[in-house]
């Protein structure tokens, strides 16, 4: 009795295939044509713009408010500055007041005016 193959077996070394090498291979069951490869690299591309504006117009925003934080900071030193001369202004008042020079004067006895 003779023994016959009916399938043919390749070892591993007699195959392509190397170490840690996968032996099947993946056959996506849709075609598509270069006209939707065309599409669908616009389409990643526009994404990708869009991201990027929505990035863009965030740091925008913070930018504005940035400016407006700013401004109120330039009118507060502004008041403050004012403030500080109106406050020495009164507090010099206060001072002669109280000086020895003045507590020194008298009062007028009559006072005459022009009419």
């Amino acid at each position: 009795m003779s023994y016959t193959r009916t399938a043919q077996y390749a070892g591993r070394r007699q195959q392509s295939w190397g170490r840690n090498q996968n032996t099947t291979r993946f056959v996506s069951p849709v075609k598509l044509g270069p006209v939707m490869h065309t599409i669908i690299v616009a389409l990643m591309i526009l994404v990708l713009g869009l991201i990027y504006l929505t990035q863009a117009s965030g740091s925008a925003a913070y930018d504005y408010q940035a400016s407006e934080i700013d401004q109120k900071i330039n009118e507060l030193a502004t008041k403050k500055a004012d403030l500080e001369v109106e406050n020495a202004r009164l507090s010099a008042l206060e001072t002669v007041r109280n000086s020895d020079v003045a507590k020194a004067m008298t009062q007028p006895q009559s006072t005459q005016y022009v009419r």
